[in-house]
């Protein structure tokens, strides 16, 4: 069976294939962004950001989704819980140049869901048809929503929101295996996710959780039976898991990645960096990113310490090309997740 879709369908948009990168908040900046369009997987999302203030023109937010023509198809995430907001923030992601425009209601982090928005959106399913419904009414492109399984095992109402979504002209939805509770503990629920494949008629329904690995990703398709899949911290420190995923499901030999691969992969991130930060943000940058890159080096735990008390640039960038990585270690898969939220 062919899983691999490479002209898939969203609505009139048609994307280069069905696999997509999550937005990951404090992660899915400028630079990362760079990393992965080398890859070219089917669509990639820009962080997470909050409606209203995108309406009231709140320059960080702006910054947020910068983005350049390499990054192509791109969506953007917007968050909140206030109709009045939804269409006019939809409506000026849409101006930018976006080609997909998606609402969160998967974040599980308390500063969000406290204000009703990510994954406290959960509790009110008709609240997010009528988000939607604002949202689609809006804008030309396609409008999709990402949710999770549930609020907890006691609110699993996902294949719910999913007809809600379907009613109000969303053309996917993406469903993590996991409830709000859970968080990124224990693994993704897939049946959860197939439950909503079969709640669905003619939305799209994309997977999302625990794809690691090319064979995880073959994995999900077999067993949800998922139009596309949405990869997450799994883009972390391998920028090339869609390329990965491609070649697998196409039969084409792995790519063998050496630590100096890796090391190497580490400092082109680093230069995208430094063309797009200051020097102060591309130190800090630094301390989370290399260890993405570095995770499966037996030294990750000396240059985390080292890269944290660099002083300049320069430091920064002798160190990545000299460090002595050690041996290669199998990382655990489930490891610290180094961003605020897989959103």
């Amino acid at each position: 069976m062919n899983f691999l879709n490479r002209k898939f369908l969203l609505g009139d948009l048609e994307l280069p294939s069905n696999v997509f990168y999550a937005p990951l908040a404090g992660c899915s900046d400028f630079p990362f962004r760079k990393m992965s369009a080398r890859y070219r997987p089917g669509l990639m999302y820009a962080e997470m950001t909050k409606m209203d203030a995108l309406v009231r023109g709140d320059t960080g937010t702006y910054q947020m989704l910068d983005f350049d023509k390499s990054m192509h198809p791109i969506g953007a995430q917007l968050c909140g819980s206030n109709p009045e907001y939804a269409g006019k923030a939809a409506k000026i992601l849409e101006d930018m140049g976006f080609d997909v425009i998606d609402l969160n209601c998967g974040c599980p982090v308390d500063k969000v869901t406290k204000g009703g928005g990510g994954s406290g959106l959960l509790k009110q399913p008709e609240l997010i048809g009528e988000l939607l419904s604002e949202m689609v009414a809006k804008v030309k492109v396609p409008v999709t929503v990402k949710i999770r399984a549930g609020w907890d095992e006691e609110c699993l109402n996902a294949p719910e929101i999913t007809r809600i979504a379907e009613s109000a002209g969303a053309k996917a939805i993406c469903i993590h295996g996991r409830t709000r509770k859970q968080g990124y503990k224990g693994p993704a629920n897939w049946d959860w996710i197939k439950e909503c494949r079969e709640a669905a008629k003619e939305i799209k329904i994309i997977g999302n959780g625990d794809v690691f690995s090319a064979q995880a990703a073959e994995d999900m398709f077999k067993h949800v039976g998922c139009d596309a899949i949405l990869v997450s911290r799994g883009t972390l420190g391998q920028p090339w898991i869609a390329d990965d995923i491609y070649r697998h499901l196409e039969g084409l030999p792995k790519v063998e990645r050496t630590l100096e691969d890796y090391r190497q992969a580490l400092y082109e991130h680093f230069l995208y960096t430094v063309e797009y930060q200051n020097d102060r943000k591309t130190m800090v940058d630094m301390r989370r990113v290399g260890c993405w890159y570095l995770k499966k080096a037996s030294g990750t735990r000396e240059f985390r310490q080292k890269i944290s008390k660099v002083s300049s640039v320069e430091e920064a960038r002798d160190l990545i090309l000299h460090f002595p990585l050690g041996d290669l270690i199998e990382e655990e898969e489930e490891g610290e997740n180094n961003c605020e939220s897989s959103c």
